[in-house]
């Protein structure tokens, strides 16, 4: 049997946060998960050429506000602030008439942030170039923008255009230090594509645990 953890949930309370921020109990507590949902499909469709790094979703009384983590903050407000003001009439429609507020985060570094660097491998990938060179590539960027260590894998028919072609999973990596500190502290932002591009990112932080 596979003993697998989510890595966000592992590292609750220690040096990750929660992406939904409110309370809710009994049947009002399904409605508002299901809300949440379909609000981060239609964000993810909406902003699919965005590099949409993170969605939070901070709820009160009657109100609704999504916090987006972008590296591309023009596309996402859109000119005069068209696109933001789609979106809030959307989202205001899925959470039941709610008032909603959209906030944007710049990403300053996309190099460093996993889910960054995944939809980059995805792009080159479909745009034919060989899966080695573009793991590679962004291997070396990431450590080049500062990272201390990064580990990405991908998985499926790579390389092959026929239907006979095996799946398989191949890994590149690099940085990684000797002696890591234990696992719920080492400060990773694990993320997935969507072809099974996995991509880990540890940013250059001074370690806080001491190894034994």
């Amino acid at each position: 049997m596979g003993q697998k953890v989510n890595p966000i949930g592992f590292r609750l309370a220690v040096n990750k946060d929660w992406r939904s921020k409110w309370y809710a109990e009994g049947e009002d507590y399904t409605n508002k998960l299901h809300e949440d949902l379909r609000i981060r499909k239609y964000i993810a469709g909406r902003l699919q050429g965005a590099a949409l790094a993170k969605v939070i979703i901070e709820r009160a009384w009657n109100s609704v506000r999504v916090t987006l983590h972008t590296s591309r903050p023009g596309l996402v407000i859109g000119r005069k602030g068209s696109e933001i003001e789609l979106m809030t009439n959307a989202i205001s429609k899925i959470a039941g008439g709610s008032q909603v507020k959209i906030d944007i985060v710049e990403i300053r570094k996309p190099e460093l942030d996993s889910q960054c660097v995944c939809e980059n491998v995805v792009i080159q990938l479909e745009r034919r170039i060989a899966f080695r060179r573009a793991m590679k590539r962004a291997v070396q960027t990431a450590m080049d923008f500062g990272a201390n260590g990064i580990r990405i894998r991908c998985a499926g028919r790579l390389g092959g255009r026929g239907t006979g072609m095996l799946p398989r999973a191949h890994r590149a990596r690099g940085g990684v230090p000797r002696v890591p500190p234990p696992p719920h502290r080492r400060r990773v932002s694990p993320e997935a594509g969507a072809g099974g591009e996995h991509a880990r990112v540890r940013p250059r932080l001074r370690q806080i645990c001491s190894s034994s």
